[in-house]
């Protein structure tokens, strides 16, 4: 069996117009030691017919099918228990990369000799284009994760959620680092990285610019406005329930409680867009989570917010009967 230095776990469901991108740019980065995981998560529109086209066609590719749609974070989870490679890597199945953007980017990392690596990428909403940079200093250079969770009071790279943006040595997954939370249908990557951050050796951020981020996609968590966006709430419920349990937790929670409330104001701050039914939930769901929260280090982020989130969400932590309607929800 031949020797596998790099898995790349691709997630599809219903991206029949978007996949042949995708796959153009696997062929354009096959390997003879690298595998391409393509999960098909119960597309319905024609997509399943392409992966295993794929199978013909590009090198290193191996298809998995769910039999019931399960979401990003298990489809993601279906890549990590087949994979053989010595390093991880995640794409989208809307997404695509540069030509050797996965052999550029692997020969640096195993250069620095870390345990992950973050990338910077680029937004791709229709004929525009982004260059989106992660949160953190010097480029190239070798340093703990865990310290770059802080300061509390600005973005930092554990804000730089999006997990394909990066490279992940295959200790990670041996250490039970890599998988995400099955069942979370968005926000999978928040714990995920937030765990990584926590218990992972070293890291380092390259400007490496290879992968295209495709926005605005209408099949896209993104863009639906119906019940699944409300798995935030448990996503960051144990951003701060992990973070709690931390031995730097003092130091640390600042952090996870204004990272948590900023969310809950973005969600509710738009909640026009959410059916009467998803908005009644979303508020008292997140109600009930202000009031979980360490009470003084939430008095203290209200206090450094801004006047008109801070009392958006001084209204949600008041209400009287949100824990019976969360209960209840």
């Amino acid at each position: 069996m031949r020797v596998v230095k790099l898995s790349v776990i691709v997630p599809f469901y219903n991206v029949r117009t978007y996949a042949p991108d995708t796959l153009r740019s696997l062929r354009a980065n096959a390997r003879e030691d690298f595998e391409f995981i393509l999960v098909d998560d119960c597309s319905t529109d024609g997509t399943a017919e392409l992966l295993h086209r794929a199978q013909d066609d590009i090198e290193g590719v191996v298809v998995h099918r769910h039999e019931r749609n399960a979401g990003l974070a298990t489809a993601r989870n279906t890549g990590l228990d087949a994979a053989r490679g010595q390093y991880i890597a995640f794409l989208d199945g809307d997404d695509w990369l540069a030509p050797g953007h996965y052999a550029r980017l692997l020969a640096q990392t195993e250069a620095l000799g870390c345990s992950f690596v973050r990338t910077d990428h680029v937004q791709v909403t229709g004929r525009s284009r982004t260059v989106h940079r992660v949160p953190h200093g010097r480029r190239g250079a070798v340093s703990s994760p865990r310290d770059a969770i802080l300061p509390a009071s600005r973005t930092t790279s554990v804000d730089y959620a999006y997990a394909w943006a990066g490279l992940y040595h295959r200790s990670l997954l041996d250490r039970g680092l890599l998988h995400f939370a099955d069942g979370l249908r968005t926000a999978e990557d928040r714990p995920w990285i937030w765990r990584l951050h926590r218990e992972a050796d070293s890291f380092a951020v390259l400007g490496t610019l290879g992968h295209f981020y495709r926005r605005g996609v209408p099949s896209s968590l993104t863009q639906i406005s119906d019940e699944r966006q409300l798995d935030f709430i448990r996503a960051y419920n144990q951003v701060v329930g992990e973070t709690a349990a931390d031995r730097d937790a003092d130091a640390l929670l600042p952090k996870a409680v204004r990272t948590y409330c900023a969310v809950i104001a973005h969600h509710v701050g738009a909640i026009g867009k959410f059916e009467p039914s998803v908005a009644q939930k979303l508020k008292s769901l997140s109600s009930a989570a202000l009031g979980d929260m360490p009470q003084p280090i939430l008095d203290d982020t209200l206090d450094a917010m801004d006047v008109q989130r801070a009392t958006l969400l001084r209204r949600l932590r008041r209400r009287p009967v949100a824990a019976k309607e969360a209960a209840a929800a």
